[in-house]
């Protein structure tokens, strides 16, 4: 199949498929696949009667037990999880919904506290039994939309800021893999989130993301990823790397399934004052509203070409063909591209030439920072010295094969970001990233959004937090050769593996890239077209079918 038609055939092959579910049709309930289940689609079933949230519990219980021997993606399943459910049902049942997202399953990354039964490891046995003084701030704001979180997802340790391991890699979940082709590296420190998310065992799924940990696997992982502004989602009792470019935002299935997420998490939080930054306080814009027709119409979207020349692994001929036909779909809706456009700072920002030396001593104060914050801290951690000479003593946390290195450089600086050091590095990185990368570009050619194949983003906009939306686009050919990582434990590259494509823009610009994130969707629906190589095999009717078994014979 020639590469240039791909999109093109990708829309007719969307066209055919069903727009719908839960519908009656010849007296029978036609039930979600839960692999591509959306919102919409789980709250017609829901307010219909169809099914009910202990179902959907169940349901993504059963896939998730199904799976995760192999897959490693969930470190935890709630116990409350029922109960919660159930409660939500009798809620719904009369009348009363909490929010948007009532009695919807989210799993959300175990970097991001709960205060309930479940831990919150970053991956390590050093933070089991850990308590919370209260649910993190996006936690809360979850359960006041009406989520349900079914557990937590496995990650890479410390969102892979402790040394050489394995992405997707923890001593607490070890090690999760992709599901698209045979042992497929997950891909950012947001692995088990777009495991979890992408094949469907929860409805959707929260990241965080500091050098491109959301944006990056929900691109491999054939999801829409929203890495949001750093500022309009609270940090408070996430476990950090880096307070000047950690953020938290939804990994989905949908555009307006992401927006979903993101409006319920978004807002200020007097825990974080980063979030004073937004220009929207504790109202932000209708993220859900702007997923409508036409939404690239008359948008000015530039291609800066030179960044796929960037570095050491540049993109295929085949990648760099479905990018040029995404180009083609994007002028087709209505845009109007700036094409070669060029960032000076580029260059120096893939080759990291600074952001060691800022994220590092931003580490070395912000994890003592949570630790300080806990309720119970059982190995009474204060200190990075402390926490590494945890690590290395501990076997279950697999030292010296799994190493500490990045802990090492940082204590060895001998500062943290408190230091007119951190500060000259910090300065010389936005200069890179703001006049000379993402915000010079924009203010130049009066943009909405600059374009590239998503790994090919991120590395922009991490170091001044600015937003980036991936949306599928297309996947390797089925003769694409496997790939190993670099440390020959897993498959970096292969067949089937889905890549997407990556907007950015203007810091809390979130509503114009999912407008046009949304049209582009629209217009290719890819998604569908890209089957996993793993999958669970329960689905919503077969918990239906054996709840009503049980019951009959219960009457009986």
């Amino acid at each position: 199949m020639p590469t240039k038609h791909l999109l093109q055939i990708m829309m007719i092959v969307a066209s055919s498929l069903p727009l719908g579910h839960c519908a009656p049709r010849n007296g029978r309930v036609e039930f979600p696949p839960l692999l591509d289940a959306t919102l919409d689609e789980l709250q017609s079933g829901l307010n219909g009667g169809h099914f009910t949230s202990v179902d959907l519990i169940r349901a993504y219980t059963a896939r998730i037990e199904q799976v995760n021997p192999r897959l490693h993606a969930i470190n935890e399943i709630n116990p409350d999880a029922i109960s919660i459910a159930a409660h939500h049902d009798a809620l719904r049942h009369s009348g009363h919904l909490i929010g948007p997202l009532h009695g919807i399953p989210v799993v959300i990354k175990d970097n991001i506290a709960t205060a309930d039964k479940m831990n919150n490891t970053a991956g390590s046995y050093v933070l089991v039994g850990a308590e919370v003084p209260e649910d993190s701030t996006v936690a809360r704001k979850l359960r006041e939309a009406g989520a349900i979180i079914l557990g937590k997802a496995n990650l890479s340790q410390w969102s892979g800021a402790r040394g050489a391991i394995t992405q997707g890699w923890s001593a607490y979940g070890g090690q999760c893999i992709g599901a698209y082709f045979p042992e497929m590296d997950p891909d950012g420190s947001s692995s088990g989130s777009g495991t979890a998310a992408s094949i469907g065992l929860a409805w959707a799924a929260l990241g965080t993301d500091t050098t491109g940990s959301i944006a990056d696997p929900s691109s491999k992982h054939n999801l829409v990823g929203i890495k949001p502004t750093m500022g309009l989602t609270s940090r408070y009792l996430v476990v950090p790397i880096s307070e000047h470019q950690d953020t938290v935002g939804p990994m989905a299935r949908t555009v307006k399934d992401a927006a979903y997420l993101l409006s319920a998490i978004a807002g200020s939080d007097k825990n974080d004052n980063y979030t004073s930054a937004s220009p929207f306080g504790e109202k932000p814009p209708d993220y859900v509203a702007a997923c409508k027709g036409k939404g690239l119409h008359g948008k000015r979207i530039g291609v800066p070409r030179h960044m796929l020349q960037l570095g050491s692994d540049r993109p295929s001929d085949y990648m760099i063909e479905v990018f040029n036909s995404a180009l083609d779909v994007l002028r087709e809706q209505g845009a109007e591209l700036v094409d070669h456009i060029f960032l000076s700072g580029a260059a120096d920002l893939v080759s990291r030439k600074y952001s060691p030396f800022v994220t590092g001593p931003d580490m070395m104060a912000d994890i003592p920072r949570y630790f300080s914050q806990l309720k119970t801290n059982p190995n009474n951690i204060t200190t990075m010295i402390q926490l590494r000479d945890f690590i290395h003593k501990d076997i279950r946390e697999e030292y010296p094969e799994k190493g500490t290195q990045s802990w090492d450089r940082g204590i060895s600086r001998g500062y943290d970001n408190t230091s007119p050091v951190w500060w000259e590095n910090y300065s010389a990185q936005a200069e890179l990233a703001g006049p000379q990368g993402i915000a010079g570009a924009v203010k130049e050619h009066s943009l909405d959004a600059i374009v590239l194949p998503t790994e090919y983003l991120s590395i922009l906009a991490a170091p001044l937090g600015n937003p980036v939306i991936s949306v599928p686009v297309g996947r390797t050919p089925d003769d694409a050769p496997l790939v190993r990582n670099e440390f020959g434990t897993l498959n970096l590259k292969g067949p089937n593996q889905p890549f997407g494509l990556g907007f950015s823009g203007a810091r809390f610009s979130e509503e114009a890239l999912i407008e046009i994130a949304y049209a582009f969707e629209q217009a290719t629906m890819v998604r569908k077209t890209i089957v996993p190589y793993i999958q669970p095999e329960t689905e919503l009717e077969d918990i239906v079918s054996k709840t009503e078994q049980t019951n009959g014979n219960l009457e009986l």
